[in-house]
């Protein structure tokens, strides 16, 4: 039986099953987080691993994002992620749960001997893929509290649901490859989505989870970064790094 220390391994597609059609039992709630956070365990038959529910009904209003959205941005950023092929955001779907409608994400047990702000400053490749998708999906909130490394030595990211705007926002603590050019690796993926956004998979799914607009932006940002071929600089109009920054 697969326990909630074992989700590292749990392939992602055994993941996303569980995730959708299991029993979701809250054991509590994680009070640093802004938006209701509960942490719960989720059972499918043999398999049980712990997971984050996060209700629509939960959301604190934004000014700058429309309320009851923040839910569907995590998943379209999941959806993001399994289409670049680098793994960056954990298993996530959108299913009813004991609080109504809402996220649904893998737990991840990360590695505690990891010191964040080194691993903020350092150029590990899984922090690069993480900059280039962080600014394909417009992230407004890449704290450095948002990274999970495991003790595999890969690096997840989570707290996706202040993404997609329409306006440039991007905001993280990943600016050291800022100016620099793409890797070839990023280049591929790029025109991998620019393709899937154009009629495949990935645009059919986030056309059903932001708006008409939000899409095509996702697209302009692809586009631009295949254009111009290098990381992105800082917004001159738009603080470049959240706070707190951890």
């Amino acid at each position: 039986m697969l326990s909630a220390d074992d989700a590292g391994v749990m392939d992602d597609e055994t993941a996303l099953r569980l995730l959708r059609e299991g029993r979701i039992e809250v054991a509590g709630r994680l009070i640093e987080a802004s938006n209701m956070t509960l942490y719960c365990t989720i059972r499918l038959g043999s398999l049980s691993a712990a997971c984050v529910y996060k209700p629509v009904r939960g959301e604190r209003p934004l000014w700058d994002f429309p309320d009851g959205t923040l839910a569907a941005r995590e998943v379209a950023a999941f959806e993001v992620s399994a289409a670049t092929g680098w793994r960056i955001v954990p298993p996530t779907v959108y299913r009813d749960g004991p609080f109504g409608p809402g996220m649904c994400q893998l737990w991840i047990d990360t590695d505690e001997n990891v010191d964040l702000m080194a691993l903020i400053r350092s150029r590990l490749p899984a922090l690069r893929r993480m900059a280039v998708f962080d600014a394909v999906v417009n992230n407004a909130d890449r704290k450095g509290g948002h990274l999970l490394p495991r003790p595999d030595g890969h690096v997840y990211g989570v707290d996706h649901g202040v993404c997609f705007s329409e306006e440039d926002k991007l905001r993280t603590v990943l600016w050291q490859w800022r100016g620099k050019q793409l890797p070839s690796e990023a280049i591929d993926v790029l025109h991998r989505l620019e393709r899937d956004l154009q009629g495949g998979r990935l645009g059919r799914r986030l056309s059903e989870l932001l708006a008409p607009g939000e899409v095509e932006a996702v697209r302009r940002r692809v586009r631009r970064l295949l254009q111009t071929g290098i990381h992105p600089y800082p917004s001159k109009d738009w603080p470049a790094v959240p706070w707190p920054p951890i």
